[in-house]
């Protein structure tokens, strides 16, 4: 069939093509131009989560560190990544148990607007990043930084020293701030404890005596150290956090107080918080930032190099806001490249920054960055040398596609999989999420829509983890399927009620969800609806809570089992499944300050058992990449997470793009 209809295929995808040209409008064509697929949400590194805006951001900004290819390519022809000193720090050194990083930032590291890059600038931007109200959904990738967590999850205990944001904002937003006091917290007052219902699978108490997060009413007593010598030397104020400077819902607090402290005038504030100057995050000077971590972390500098973490110029970020600063006409960076120009639904121009400290290796002048969504028309636009990379070829051309030359493509360490939002009845219940995921027939997506190579998932955690034999579950299982179903109250999926898988608008996600719509149908006796949205909106669902059943992948942020499997601790902002179990937190924790490594393995290997058995997630299969890439690129490797450096793409001057058409030969 593909070779009978492949010719008309093709014409009326160049047609298509010549439509999306002319409506690109005029711009010059940039010197490497590639299809990111989506539209991105954002460019601000805090608020970033996808491999879209990690494409953007790491070419707009730089960390202390840059993953950069080192060391001979491995079986599968995957060049090693790694963090290395190639980015605002050329030099770092770790203490003898793990525990310290100092990073000297080099002398010619400068903003787009000439300011020099500080490591007050590095403080200032972590503390934004790990700020409750920035919200960032990865901001448990620093929490293993001694006091990052108590700072971000106010975390207090009488004693503690603390920071009062005052009520006085000059802004609606967050930066810049209110005035800041530093103090110690003498009393704490809240309500009483409630029982702990939250929606979690497993009510069994974790054995740790851990300092509970402060979530809703309250009332900090602080002291304060006076320097004037005209005042007492200590001032004790009470304090309500109040978005709105209302005392509401305070009363019933100071009518249950017993303790001595005068209540008669609390006043109210934005935050109070974890000192952060008491956080191990400290600058030593302008060249040189330490950092204390909690416990010795092998891939602390994977997480160092990870796009959250760079930096943002404070005085941008507080000149135009969280929503303003990264406009075209705004933004200041400090990576290889700087932002010209944005066309919504069209593309993103880049152009080289001269600033960069190592500009003169930077090659490129101009990318353009293309959000087409349309896979089809992607590829076509390849194949007439309109693109120089595509992302995103369709999932139908990949066993033709896999014969050329200019395919690249070679298993990476990701995860396609559903989530499953188990605060929505049925799928509440335990038994109905596993037979969910025992009636998708995981093999033939595999072999039949995305035909790329990927393997079947039956865990979470990709295959290739050096010491990690993870989770291995049932497979496709009709019989037990229907078994659970039943038990859980549904047989043959008589009273259950229908269920919504949401995807993220791609041809490729549509034809995976329509076929677990059969199986389902098929299999359970499910009725099943789908509804797509667009990358924003769909990011949007997932945080709210706003779907059944949703489309996910997740690429490993670094080569350990911690970086799937944290995602899932109770309340985690990338959990986003309404799930939590007190034994996969405790051996989540746990993991983190493991000296063993075999020891450490198992606690993962049993992490990985408790949540797929609760199935919160359906793994579908472990990807595979899918890189069309024009034979004049150089500097584009494979690697395990598929992560490509634009800075580092080269253009080869002489020889002719790849654009010559498939034709039936290539069967």
């Amino acid at each position: 069939m593909v070779r009978k209809f492949f010719p008309l295929l093709i014409l009326l995808v160049l047609l298509g093509a010549v439509v999306w040209a002319v409506s690109m409008g005029t711009l010059p064509r940039a010197d490497f131009v590639f299809n990111n697929g989506a539209e991105i949400k954002t460019m601000d590194p805090a608020q970033a989560t996808g491999s879209p805006e990690g494409r953007v951001i790491n070419a707009l900004f730089e960390g202390l560190l840059r993953s950069m290819p080192a060391g001979e390519p491995d079986e599968l022809g995957r060049i090693p990544m790694k963090p290395v000193a190639r980015g605002m720090a050329d030099r770092f050194t770790v203490n003898a148990d793990g525990t310290v990083y100092r990073f000297h930032i080099r002398e010619n590291a400068r903003w787009t607007n000439g300011d020099p890059v500080t490591a007050t600038d590095f403080a200032w931007s972590w503390m934004r990043f790990l700020h409750p109200e920035t919200a960032s959904e990865y901001n448990y990738q620093l929490f293993y930084v001694r006091g990052a967590e108590k700072f971000n999850t106010v975390q207090l205990a009488v004693g503690d020293k603390v920071e009062v944001e005052l009520a006085d904002r000059k802004t609606p937003e967050l930066f810049p701030r209110g005035t800041i006091r530093r103090g110690i917290l003498r009393e704490l007052i809240l309500p009483p404890p409630a029982a702990d219902t939250a929606g979690t699978d497993n009510q069994e108490a974790d054995a740790a005596d851990d300092i509970e997060a402060i979530s809703g009413k309250a009332i900090f007593v602080v002291e304060f150290q006076n320097e004037s010598s005209n005042t007492p030397a200590t001032e004790t104020i009470a304090y309500a956090v109040s978005a709105d400077g209302s005392l509401a819902g305070i009363d019933e607090l100071k009518q249950s107080y017993r303790g001595d402290f005068p209540l008669s005038d609390i006043q109210p504030c934005q935050h109070v918080l974890y000192d952060f100057n008491e956080v191990g995050i400290q600058v030593l000077s302008p060249q040189d930032l330490e950092v204390t971590l909690n416990s010795a972390t092998a891939f602390f500098p994977e997480l160092v190099a990870f796009y959250p973490l760079h930096p943002v110029h404070r005085g941008c970020v507080e000149q135009y806001g969280a929503r303003r600063f990264t406009k075209a006409e705004n933004i200041v960076t400090n990576g290889p490249f700087r932002l010209k120009e944005r066309r919504i639904r069209d593309r993103i121009r880049l152009i080289k920054n001269e600033q960069y400290w190592n500009a003169a290796e930077v090659e490129l002048a101009s990318i353009d960055v293309m959000s087409i969504q349309s896979e089809t028309t992607s590829l076509n636009m390849y194949l007439t040398g309109q693109l120089d990379w595509d992302t995103t070829p369709p999932n139908t051309m990949i066993p033709i596609l896999k014969k050329r030359d200019d395919f690249v493509s070679t298993p990476f360490l990701a995860s396609y999989f559903y989530r499953v939002n188990t605060a929505k009845p049925p799928l509440n219940h335990p038994k109905v999420r596993r037979a969910l995921n025992l009636a998708i027939d995981k093999r033939s997506i595999v072999d039949n829509v995305v035909k790329g190579g990927q393997l079947p998932a039956s865990s979470f955690v990709p295959p290739g983890m050096i010491g990690y034999e993870g989770y291995q579950g049932s497979g496709h299982n009709v019989e037990l399927a229907r078994q659970l179903l039943a038990e859980a109250g549904y047989p043959n999926g008589k009273g259950l009620p229908q269920i919504e898988i949401l995807y993220n608008t791609a041809d490729s996600h549509r034809d995976i969800a329509e076929v677990i719509q059969q199986d389902w149908k098929k299999n359970l006796g499910i009725n099943v609806i789908l509804r797509n949205l667009e990358w924003g909106s769909f990011l949007d669902s997932l945080r709210t809570g706003d779907y059944m059943v949703a489309r996910s992948g997740w690429i490993g942020d670094y080569p350990d089992p911690n970086t799937f499997l944290d995602m899932f601790v109770t309340g985690g902002p990338n959990n986003q499944t309404n799930w939590g179990d007190a034994k996969y937190d405790h051996n989540i924790k746990m993991a983190k300050s493991e000296a063993d490594p075999a020891a450490r393995m198992q606690l993962f290997v049993e992490a990985e058992t408790i949540l797929m058995e609760h199935q919160p997630i359906m793994p579908i299969y472990f990807y595979v990449s899918k890189n069309m890439v024009q034979p004049r690129i150089q500097g584009f490797h494979a690697n395990l997470q598929d992560i490509h450096p634009l800075h580092l793409i080269k253009i080869r001057r002489t020889g002719s793009a790849a654009n010559d058409a498939i034709s039936e030969d290539t069967n």
